[in-house]
């Protein structure tokens, strides 16, 4: 069992950036796939970034790319996502998500479940 908790959240003006951090219990957290995704008001949740367990590979909604970065500190035990020129549009509640299968898709599914953490990006 893995148990999730993100930081990082708060409010910032458009153009601003943020640094969310996921941090997993656990030894194994490390081995574990990792993503994150947003739900704004009313939307379905999204898919947003997410790394392999190695750290070697990551993927990228469309939305994101260019601006967003994910990456793993393995001497901390977080997974990472520096969010840059921040759009209204990127307001949300941003959760991490932790899954054993290596091997799994980057969008899917994933097991464990953070709380969230609020972005919200003012215009």
């Amino acid at each position: 069992q893995v148990q999730l908790v993100e930081s990082g959240g708060g409010l910032v003006q458009a153009g601003g950036s943020l640094r969310l951090s996921c941090a997993g219990s656990g030894r194994t957290f490390s081995s574990y796939r990792v993503g994150w995704f947003r739900q704004a008001p009313g939307k379905e949740r999204e898919f947003v970034a997410a790394i392999n367990w190695g750290g070697s590979r990551t993927y990228y909604a469309d939305s994101v790319k260019g601006r967003f970065t994910i990456s793993r500190d393995y001497a901390t035990g977080t997974v990472n996502l520096q969010m840059n020129s921040l759009k209204p549009e990127d307001t949300a509640v941003y959760y991490c998500a932790a899954d054993p299968v290596v091997t799994g898709p980057a969008q899917g599914p994933y097991d464990y479940w953070g709380q969230g953490t609020q972005v919200t990006v003012s215009s």
